[in-house]
């Protein structure tokens, strides 16, 4: 049985599978960030999962170095880097391929938009319901006062969220969008000039395209990408945050520095990995 990731239905699903003795694979194994409740529920999630799994696999050496510090025996755990590359980069040929994928999405981007600095934001996490995403929200409109730039927001349906983005609503260079499929999201990602997010998942994928990301959290359980300078853990304080978006929208060599295309996350083999090892075990 596999489960990915650290949702509660991935510990969920974990632990349906040890009721029924079913061995269990974990995807996205060894993520920390040694803090309980940030990001709460999905750090205890995944540290319950890696007790009960059979096989784990890791998404870079840290990962592997975390699993171990925990007692969890090196033959069980193979480093692959993230399915969650494989799908980009295979999202990305596609868009590349396709004119006509890439001018529909395009389209969905008001016509003022056109050459100014994109900045993709996303915001979901219940650490940031008692008043994070409201200073987010506000340093982001404070960015969008700017003539050359322009704000992307899809919006979580979380009503904690919707309600912080009220004071996005007069702001014509904000375009608050419903949820986005994988692949606009990605075009989004490619067409961007930098990242505001809370998402794991977009920690990793945006050092595919050389998109620095301004991490808004106090912590995050994917440290390779701070490590190599493409992102940057800024929190949710409203003048740190717009600072940070105006360095790299003003300052070449800031952005210079955190826009290099080198992803620590995978290479886009991860799943081949996988099944190479379930292929040896089957063996």
């Amino acid at each position: 049985m596999f489960v990915q990731g650290d949702t509660t239905t991935t510990f969920a699903g974990a632990l349906a599978g040890f009721y029924h003795r079913i061995p269990v694979a974990h995807v996205e194994a060894g993520l920390r960030t040694d803090n309980i409740y940030s990001p709460w529920p999905e750090e205890v999630n995944r540290r319950l999962v890696s007790h009960i799994a059979d096989l784990h696999f890791a998404p870079t050496p840290q990962a592997r170095e975390n699993l171990l510090r925990e007692g969890i025996g090196l033959d069980r755990i193979l480093v692959t880097g993230n399915t969650g590359i494989d799908a980009l980069l295979w999202v990305s040929a596609l868009l590349d391929s396709r004119a006509d994928l890439r001018s529909r999405y395009d389209a969905i981007l008001p016509a003022h938009f056109e050459g100014r600095h994109l900045v993709l934001m996303t915001g979901h996490r219940r650490e940031s319901f008692d008043g994070g995403i409201a200073r987010i929200c506000s340093a982001m409109a404070r960015i969008a006062e700017r003539s050359d730039v322009a704000v992307v927001f899809p919006v979580h349906r979380n009503p904690n969220v919707r309600r912080a983005v009220e004071v996005l609503h007069r702001h014509s260079n904000v375009l608050l969008t419903d949820p986005v499929d994988y692949a606009q999201l990605v075009f989004l990602l490619k067409r961007c000039r930098l990242v505001v997010t809370d998402s794991g998942g977009i920690q990793e994928e945006a050092p595919s395209f050389g998109k620095p990301v301004l991490v808004t959290r106090d912590t995050t359980e994917r440290p390779e990408a701070m490590e190599q300078g493409l992102a940057r853990l800024v929190g949710t304080d409203e003048a740190r945050l717009y600072i940070e978006m105006s360095a790299l929208l003003d300052d070449p060599d800031t952005y210079a520095r955190m826009s290099q295309i080198a992803n620590p996350y995978g290479d886009g083999r991860a799943s081949v990995r996988i099944a190479q090892r379930l292929t040896s075990e089957a063996g």
